[in-house]
């Protein structure tokens, strides 16, 4: 559960990327690449617009600094087991936008998923890697 302090962090990062403002969240992240924990609260965020948003700044983050990326890792690995379908698609898209192997390996198992739409996301993913 995330501290006072944290979840104010969180509301404002998800409020800029709803507002489109990536690049300030982008500034943020080089900053402080502690920031890449906060990368599954944010996913969890109910605005499609955030989640968007978090799509973008990984490609381009992905894009100028892949050896960092993979710290947000960790934070993904819990909402690929939600019980959401959306949840655990959204993971899926920021792992295959990581693309290492280790957040390929990831999303393999989802092969298997009970949602159809997870299951064939997974199966073009592993298709281009």
């Amino acid at each position: 559960m995330p501290d006072k302090e944290q979840e104010e962090l969180l509301t404002v990062i998800a409020d800029f990327l709803e507002m489109g403002h990536v690049e300030n969240i982008m500034a943020m992240f080089k900053q402080d690449a502690s920031l890449y924990a906060l990368s599954g609260e944010l996913l969890r965020d109910e605005r499609f617009m955030v989640r968007m948003g978090m799509a973008v700044l990984f490609e381009e983050l992905t894009a100028i600094r892949p050896q960092e990326v993979v710290l947000a890792i960790p934070a993904l690995l819990p909402i690929l087991g939600e019980e959401t379908p959306w949840m655990r698609g959204e993971a899926v898209n920021l792992l295959a936008i990581i693309s290492t192997p280790e957040a390929l390996a990831h999303i393999k198992p989802l092969a298997d998923d009970p949602e159809p739409q997870i299951r064939e996301m997974v199966a073009d993913i592993l298709a281009e890697s």
